[in-house]
């Protein structure tokens, strides 16, 4: 069985969420959040939907999108 994250199923503090937001902003990974936050991807991507922040990288190109 898989090991349980630190913060398995505890409340999300307002530190964390602010560094959720900034991370965010600074178009950090999601996996690479969720090792900094010590949570899953998937609570980081729960968490940032039910907040409205967004997770979509900003500075890359779409995929199938080629430069000629």
């Amino acid at each position: 069985m898989a090991k349980e994250p630190l913060n398995h199923r505890k409340e999300w503090t307002g530190p964390e969420l602010k560094q959720l937001k900034q991370l965010a902003r600074e178009n950090t990974p999601t996996r690479v959040v969720a090792l900094k936050l010590k949570r899953t991807p998937a609570a980081i991507a729960q968490k940032a939907s039910v907040e409205g922040i967004s997770l979509k990288p900003t500075n890359q190109r779409p995929y199938g999108s080629k430069r000629r």
